[in-house]
């Protein structure tokens, strides 16, 4: 089993790259990926981390992204980080993200909730502020039961202290990853189906033509159906199938390291297509992805 999307504290994780290996290891695992939001900082100790524990490592990211209507996010394998246009294009979504905060906090004071940004950015300990760290910072001074009813009253998207941030068009991110040696998935397709009924095959349609080579079939939140489906979908597309939990804290209502909600299960064999791919097209990266052909 294998587990392709965690988050780690370089974005709204709360455990450092490290840390997720570590506990990679200890579950059993034959492979991890890191996918924080908009950020690569935290792959080199990622990379590391696989290395001092002999489990393979995928170092990657989730890039938010929209098309039409239709917000979303892909998931990046495997890209080369030096390269100037990647540095480039993370230093414009960091800008972002960095604008972004004092606007919401700014939000919620109008709301008459007692928050300030020196708080917030405290919660995210020197990573990119993201809505689960002012999430958190809700829940703690009571404002809010959890994180999810932060979000569904104040954070989510329509709601009073809602900001969007800059996105990267599809096209765009997928010729960004390629370029740099990397592999596009499609992050949790079920999550754009709750959100806009019947827009997936048209959106993995035009995403091919951007050069999307992938599709996260497995995912905490997809039912089996869902996954048999997403496999299919991927299958006429030419596609490879990855999964994961989308792990962000140890928490009894969120997805756990590996297994998710408790049901999911993502083969070996997703890890491997996605490693022969990724070996092809960046060498540097085979000796910490072989612990996956022992």
């Amino acid at each position: 089993m294998v587990d392709l999307h965690t988050h780690s504290t370089f974005s709204d994780g709360t455990w450092p790259p490290r840390r997720l290996v570590e506990e990679a290891r200890r579950l059993g695992l034959a492979a991890i990926g890191l996918t924080d939001h908009d950020s690569v900082d935290g792959n080199r100790e990622f990379l590391e981390a696989g290395a001092e524990f002999g489990v393979a490592v995928f170092p990657g990211v989730e890039i938010s992204t929209r098309w039409e209507r239709v917000t979303f996010h892909l998931l990046g394998y495997g890209i080369d980080t030096r390269l100037p246009e990647v540095r480039c294009a993370f230093e414009r979504l960091a800008r972002s993200r960095e604008e972004r905060a004092p606007r919401m906090v700014a939000r919620l004071r109008e709301l008459g909730i007692a928050v300030t940004l020196e708080e917030v950015e405290a919660e995210a300990n020197g990573a990119l502020v993201g809505r689960p760290h002012v999430a958190r910072v809700l829940v703690r001074k009571g404002v809010a039961r959890d994180v999810q009813d932060a979000f569904a009253r104040f954070l989510g998207r329509g709601k009073p202290a809602y900001v969007d941030k800059d996105r990267l068009p599809p096209g765009e991110a997928c010729r960004m990853i390629r370029s740099a040696g990397g592999v596009p998935v499609l992050a949790h397709p079920g999550l754009i189906e709750a959100e806009h009924p019947g827009a997936l095959g048209t959106l993995l349609d035009h995403l091919v033509r951007d050069g999307l080579e992938g599709v996260e079939a497995y995912y905490s939140r997809h039912s089996r159906e869902q996954q048999e489906r997403y496999r299919s979908m991927a299958a006429r597309r030419g596609l490879l199938v990855t999964g994961g939990s989308d792990f962000h804290e140890p928490s009894p209502d969120g997805p756990r390291l590996g297994t998710g909600l408790g049901a999911l299960e993502t083969p070996d064999a997703c890890a491997v297509a996605l490693a022969d791919r990724l070996r092809l097209r960046r060498p540097e990266l085979a000796p910490y992805l072989e612990p996956l052909t022992r």
